[in-house]
């Protein structure tokens, strides 16, 4: 079964990732290295590999393999970066920034989804990968600034705290617009708190949550 998930892995990264775009090979080797089935519960792992999201209990999904490749590419990432992920979910995209980063610090704000993911992470080996409970729209200031900040869910408007956390050059990969499709955003800091935006994708994500967000 392990060599059916890793065949169903190279065909999803050649498929549904390299057709559509996605050159970055650092993204694409973590795409391929990173198991999406473990990621998922137990009776949707047949389904892992297809071109789409997957419920993950709680009201969230596990997002569509193409656009975890998207928002990491267009992250810019390299080796040596500190990366914060707002919304760990299921804890596939985090795990998929570790092969490439140096730390990922991720903030999700319901505990039974963040103590699922922290348990994946220690039982498969990311030992970079660091799991807060709380409010995502405030990020998580103790370990910034960032290279880099995704957001894994639209927010109605660009919380002040990711501009904040985030290193000079450093770019925040955002959706943002209302429950029924968001704009994908790169923002780019350039100097204090402005920032360059360039729109890279329309998508659609589960709600951002919190006191920079939407009210619950």
């Amino acid at each position: 079964m392990g060599a059916d998930f890793q065949k169903m892995r190279s065909d999803m990264v050649e498929q549904q990732i390299q057709r559509r775009g996605v050159r970055d090979p650092a993204t694409l080797q973590a795409m391929r290295d990173v198991p999406r089935h473990l990621f998922v519960p137990e009776i949707m792992r047949p389904y892992s590999y297809e071109d789409g999201p997957l419920s993950i209990g709680h009201g969230q999904t596990i997002s569509q393999p193409y656009i975890v490749a998207l928002m990491t590419e267009a992250a810019k990432l390299k080796p040596g970066d500190i990366v914060l992920e707002i919304g760990t979910g299921s804890g596939y995209a985090a795990a998929v920034l570790a092969k490439i980063v140096k730390e990922v610090y991720t903030v999700e704000r319901l505990a039974p989804l963040a103590a699922r993911a922290e348990k994946e992470f220690k039982e498969q080996g990311y030992p970079n990968i660091h799991v807060k409970v709380g409010d995502g729209t405030l990020g998580w200031k103790e370990h910034g600034p960032y290279d880099a900040i995704i957001v894994t869910a639209g927010a109605p408007v660009i919380p002040e705290s990711f501009i904040d956390q985030l290193k000079l050059n450093g770019r925040v990969i955002i959706p943002v617009g209302d429950e029924l499709g968001q704009q994908l955003l790169r923002l780019t800091k350039t100097l204090g708190s402005t920032y360059q935006r360039e729109m890279l994708e329309y998508v659609r994500f589960v709600p951002l949550i919190g006191e920079q967000g939407w009210q619950p």
